[in-house]
């Protein structure tokens, strides 16, 4: 569940023909890897972090290659991608793309897999990389880029192009350590918001609550409920091998409300250790909310035992058995049957620490390039695009981590909310323990949290046990 783990635009030949006037406004004339707009000069290109067919393709200076895909220089090849999307997934992804395969002529043979995590590095290693992979945990594609497998983007892409596509935070996100310096490792297409609260949205007016905006009004809030009978927080970690990711959740939006975004970068990347006061800070913050029996249902005891897609349920009793849960946007499809968009609602997380401002918490999924053609870049360019997205937004359930998509797609007012709060977010950053190693982030963090709120551990001996899964 990590893993799940945003009026109409112009017509779409004409938001591509403005992507390619944008590619074309920077870097034209450059002979490198790190100039080359959408569609580049005649240069051969060296330095590429891997892959292969590494030469530039023999374009005019300044068209893109949606550009030139759209003029059917491309009709007739093809572009693999392997990633994760199966069963719903899969047939949202290929309906999205379906309008840019009928314009171009080209083939985005998608292949999904359940097994992707184990099969990417069995595919790349061998020497049968997909063109373009999904990957839904950016940790993974770290590693890739680290041993020069992946194409840099901004070998094709321009940085001017790519800041107007993209806000500051998910340009960072993307840019990871190379075999010889930093590389842009793919490019972001769709995300999931977090840091929300969910809550009935009925029952909370009629009992007279009012939205909180800060910390401090929350958990007078919370205060409020309990005093009213009621506890007001209904969580869950329970999550079968899994057990405990809800947990890591919490303790990450905390770290972004509560230190610098970048002590939460050290923290994700082992810089900055569990053990460390400004961690324990934000455990304990949650433990404020958590180990009280009086604001949360079934108590403490409860929480590792209830599963996580039961834990919302209880919110919409009648009356409702609790009022608040913090969850992802995807928490929607655990919802009682038969609720109307208008039977709930969500507020952000609010901020602890005013200087650190209202930041967002995500998932999503980051396309990497292993495989350089024209037509590869061509897609991937496509994929920096609202446009790429459009469908699957209009369909529900994801948000448009990239700029230009229009208001009017998102399916309803709760999911235009969450593409607004993620555009306007002082800081984004991703799950973290997607973000870490693998015997961290979804091995040790997840049994140390299950440990301490089960009270098996203190706080001090839960950091000590997750701390060593970096070893």
């Amino acid at each position: 569940m990590k893993t799940k783990k945003k009026s109409a635009l112009v017509m779409f030949g004409t938001v591509l023909a403005l992507s390619a006037a944008l590619s074309a406004c920077g870097g034209n004339n450059e002979t490198n890897n790190t100039g080359n707009t959408g569609g580049g000069t005649n240069t051969t290109d060296t330095t590429n972090q891997g892959g292969t067919n590494t030469t530039t393709p023999d374009t005019a200076a300044g068209d893109s290659y949606v550009a030139k895909a759209l003029n059917g220089d491309y009709k007739g090849t093809k572009v693999t991608m392997f990633g994760p999307f199966t069963d719903a997934d899969e047939q949202k992804f290929n309906a999205s793309i379906k309008e840019f395969e009928d314009k171009t002529g080209i083939d985005i043979a998608y292949e999904g897999s359940k097994e992707f995590e184990a099969t990417i590095s069995v595919r790349v290693n061998g020497g049968n990389a997909p063109d373009i992979a999904d990957f839904p945990q950016p940790g993974l594609l770290k590693g890739f880029v680290k041993d020069g497998k992946v194409i840099d983007v901004k070998s094709f892409l321009t940085d001017d192009y790519l800041k107007k596509q993209y806000n500051q935070s998910w340009l960072d996100m993307a840019t990871m350590p190379g075999a010889s310096g930093d590389v842009y490792a793919g490019v972001w297409a769709r995300s999931s918001v977090k840091s929300l609260v969910w809550y009935n949205k009925k029952a909370f007016d009629e009992a007279g609550y009012k939205v909180p905006t800060t910390w401090d009004e929350l958990m007078t809030l919370t205060d409020q409920i309990a005093k009213d009978g009621d506890p007001a927080w209904s969580i869950g970690i329970e999550s079968g091998t899994a057990t405990g990711w809800p947990a890591t959740d919490w303790i990450e939006d905390i770290m972004l409300r509560t230190t610098t975004p970048e002590n939460y970068d050290k923290w994700v990347s082992g810089e900055l250790p569990f053990t460390d006061p400004v961690v324990k800070n934000a455990v304990k913050k949650m433990s404020d909310i958590w180990f009280n029996d009086d604001y949360v249902y079934g108590g403490r005891k409860s929480i590792a035992t209830t599963s996580f897609g039961d834990a919302v349920k209880p919110l919409f009793d009648n009356p409702p058995k609790a009022w608040l849960h913090r969850q992802a946007g995807f928490i929607t499809s655990f919802f009682p049957e038969g609720l109307s968009a208008d039977s709930f609602d969500w507020f952000p997380l609010p901020p602890i620490d005013a200087q650190y401002g209202q930041p967002a918490l995500i998932s999503g999924d980051i396309y990497a390039m292993f495989n350089d053609r024209p037509e590869v870049r061509a897609v991937m360019e496509f994929f920096t695009t609202a446009d790429s997205l459009k469908t699957w937004i209009q369909s529900g359930g994801v948000t448009a981590p990239m700029n230009g998509a229009d208001p009017s797609w998102y399916a309803n007012d709760q999911e235009k909310r969450m593409a607004e709060f993620l555009s306007s977010a002082k800081t984004i950053r991703f799950d973290g323990s997607d973000l870490m190693p693998g015997a961290v982030g979804a091995g040790s963090f997840w049994k140390g949290m299950t440990d301490y709120v089960s009270g098996t551990v203190d706080l001090d001996k839960a950091m000590e046990e997750i701390q060593a899964g970096w070893k």
